[in-house]
This record gives C-alpha cells, structure tokens and sequence, in this order.
C-alpha cells in the first residue's frame, strides 16, 4: 500500500479572522512520512531580525507537520542577497528574501534551470528604518550630509534600499556621509556608544534588536515622506507606509519605506512538497504571528504576489484548489 500523501488534493478553508487558515495538514507520521528525510536548510538571516525568528519557528512547524527525521536548519545570513547566493548554489532548499534583491538576482540564474529560484508566499512587508538618537539634530534625510551613517553589509539587502534612499534625497553614500558596514547589532551598538550617528536597517516591525536598544537608549526614526515620490518613481518595486508612533517608544508616526518579502525555493523542488511547505506555513500562522508579530499579515489572498519571481507549481496548486474549496 502506498504512503498517503503529505497533502490531500483538495485543501478545506477554515476563515479565521478573515484570514485564509487551513485546516488540518493529511500527513502520515512514522517511515509512511513522504518527506521524512529531506534536507531542508533554510536561509534566514541576522540573529536579531525578524527572518530569523520565523524562519526558526518554521523549522518547528515543518518538522512536526512534515514528520522530518530532523528539523531544518536555520541558517544565519547577511539577509537577502546572502540567502539568494545559498538557495541558487543548493545550500539552502528555502529562502527569505526582499523582492527587489529577488528580482535582480532573476537574470543571473537559467530560467529553467533547476535552482531558479521560486515563490511560495508573499509573507509581510518591511519598513526601512533610519535609527537616530532622540536627541540628534536631524530631521530630514538630507540633514545626514557629513554624519556618520552604517548602510548595511555589502551581502545585505537593506545596503541596496539605503543607497537608493539616500540617492533620491541628493545624498552619495560613498561621498556625502562617512559610511560604514556594520550588521544590525553591531550597528546599535555604536548608536549606543556614540560611533556612529545613524544606520539604516530593513525589517518587520518591531525588530528585536533596536526595540532591545530603545530601552536601553531613547531613539527616533527619521520620516522619510519628502523622499519617497522619488524613490518609488525610480524604484516602483516599493511601497509607502507608516511605522506607528507606539513602536520602539518613537512617540510621532513616520513615513517610510515598504519592501515585499517573500519565500522562495529552487524550481526543483517537488510540487507535493512545495505544496505542503505553504499549506503548513497557512495552517500555523497563529504560532507565526507570536514569533514575529509581522507574521499577522500574511494573507492567502495576497500570498501570490511574489512577482516578478514565478509561482512554484506546488504553491499555486495549494492557492487555486484553496480557493475552490
């Protein structure tokens, strides 16, 4: 008798809050597991940031409902571009990413190669921060012409939205700031001690890390919305947004930046395992939600715009028979 099947053709809604949860994931436990010795590395990104968080808790997750002989790996990365090289060289078999980064990484790769690269959701958005102490003089980001400014590693994804940013407000970040290249904790450590006067990071909201600094040190957010027409004239890949005035203890609302994230696979990842991957990431967003507030925006009705970067035939499986069910 054949093993049953990590999921059942037809996937049964049950609405929750609005949201597309799914009910009950049709795998089998024990040596009937269909998936029960895949490897499944997933590149996530710096300890202190939201992918890491989600990404571990996915590793859970897909370990119980996929009946894994071993949980995946979480990998910790540089972000994006880091997570890309992993997943296109085979040594991650899941990755985060922005989808700016994905959709210039999408040339590089064969189309129809076995490691192009894959959507399985559209999973939250992230806001670009540009972290100051409360009591900097700076209110605009013209204002950081001569400051001392981290814009991220040269593997990060945030690095490329920084420059971008800074370009739209007149600013060259090789020759009007004093640049730097530190990591998110590294960077809230020299806000901290004073060795730099801003940095800019891209993440869900809060990221752990600069809510940790904000207890520790009174910060602000600068209000990006004199340079966002520009940018996204340039860049109509991002969208505008608001990080409300309660996050990190800012006290005003700011404009911002917004950047999609998606999850990704390699195209050579078996449908029925692309498809289980996404029905499981719906069936627990509860215990999403509570690793990364973020999480509470994943949505299946907008989980399909990973575009430029195609669907996964398994993950459009999953969204078409869910949406008929």
């Amino acid at each position: 008798m054949p093993p049953p099947r990590a999921l059942p053709r037809r996937t049964v809604l049950r609405a929750a809050g609005g949201l597309g949860l799914l009910a009950g994931l049709g795998g089998a436990a024990g040596c009937g597991a269909p998936f029960a010795d895949r490897r499944l590395p997933i590149a996530a990104g710096v300890a202190q940031g939201v992918y890491s968080r989600l990404g571990t808790t996915l590793s859970e997750i897909w370990r119980e409902d996929l009946h894994l002989s071993t949980p995946p790996e979480v990998l910790t990365t540089f972000g994006s571009p880091d997570n890309l090289a992993r997943l296109t060289a085979g040594a991650a078999e899941v990755a985060f990413s922005q989808v700016d980064t994905a959709a210039e990484m999408i040339g590089t790769v064969p189309a129809d190669g076995p490691r192009a690269l894959r959507g399985l959701a559209r999973i939250y958005d992230d806001a670009l921060h540009v972290v100051i102490r409360r009591d900097a003089p700076y209110q605009r980001l013209a204002d950081l012409r001569g400051a001392r400014v981290s814009i991220g590693p040269q593997t990060s994804g945030y690095r490329v939205i920084a420059q971008r940013v800074l370009a739209a407000a007149g600013l060259d970040a090789a020759r009007d700031v004093t640049p730097s290249e530190l990591g998110l904790q590294d960077a809230c450590d020299a806000l901290r001690a004073g060795t730099i006067d801003a940095f800019f990071w891209s993440g869900g909201l809060p990221t752990t890390g600069i809510a940790t600094l904000a207890q520790e040190l009174p910060v602000r957010l600068l209000d990006l919305g004199d340079d966002l027409p520009a940018v996204r004239e340039r860049h109509p890949v991002y969208s505008s947004g608001t990080v409300p005035a309660s996050t990190y203890g800012i006290g005003e609302a700011v404009s911002t930046l917004l950047t999609r994230n998606i999850l990704l696979v390699p195209a050579s990842m078996e449908d029925d395992l692309a498809e289980a991957l996404v029905h499981s990431l719906f069936n627990e967003q509860q215990r999403l939600s509570e690793a990364g507030p973020a999480a509470v925006t994943i949505d299946a009705r907008t989980a399909i715009g990973t575009q430029p970067v195609p669907l996964h035939p398994g993950a459009e499986r999953f969204y078409r028979e869910s949406k008929d069910a």
